[in-house]
Parts: C-alpha cells; structure tokens; sequence
C-alpha cells in the first residue's frame, strides 16, 4: 500500500479511530528509534508520545458540551473534575519526561519540543 493510500484510508476513518491511529504510529515509531536510542531515551519518548484515551476524550468532551450549554447534573460535574484531574495528570507527565529528556539530551525543552514536532500541550 502506498503513502498516498494509507492518508486516503486515514482521512476515512472517525476522529477516536484516527487518534487511535496516530498512537499506534508513534508507538512503532518509537520501538524502531528504540533500538536505536538509549533505553532512558526510549522510555521518555514513550511517555511523551502518550496521548489521552479516546473513550476519555469523547466523556470530557460531552462533559464540557453540557456545561457550557448549562445543562450539567450535580454527579456530572464532579465527573468532570475527575476527568480534568486525569488529563492534567497526563499532561503533568508529559511535561515531566520532556524535561527529563531535554536534561539529558542537554537542550532546552522548547528546542526539544520543536526536534520533536510538538507545537502545544493541547490534550483535548
């Protein structure tokens, strides 16, 4: 299958499954870069590269649908506390191991985030 194909299938498939996807890209990425890298190189890059569940995703997103339309129930809004908690614990992470990396690649983490093509901590 060519490139060309693979990006006309990709661009087919829902937004849960396209990230799904791209996850699973970065994954194969890195085991190949891993056998490459150190082994706490590819540690840190494994933890970079991972993204929120989608099922997560979609909850939040519904989640902050209702609110912002103010249609949020009691239980529904401490769900929604719980799941930002979980996401800034991901982004927490992410944050830590990019600063690791930068650390012991000797760089600074934006010179680190631009090698490796991150643009933002956006994570919903």
């Amino acid at each position: 299958m060519s490139l060309d194909e693979l990006i006309q299938a990709a661009n087919q498939l829902d937004e849960a499954d396209l990230d799904l996807l791209l996850q699973q890209v970065v994954v194969l990425r890195v085991h190949r870069k891993a056998n490459t890298l150190p082994q706490e190189e590819a540690e840190l890059l494994q933890k970079i590269n991972q993204g929120i569940d989608p099922e997560l995703r979609a909850q939040y997103q519904a989640l902050r649908t209702k609110r912002e339309a103010e249609t949020l129930t009691d239980a529904e809004y401490k769900t929604l506390i719980q799941l930002s908690s979980q996401i800034e614990q991901v982004g927490a992470q992410r944050l830590e191991a990019l600063a690791n990396l930068a650390q012991l690649r000797q760089v600074s983490v934006a010179e680190l985030m631009e090698t490796l093509g991150i643009q933002s901590f956006t994570y919903v």
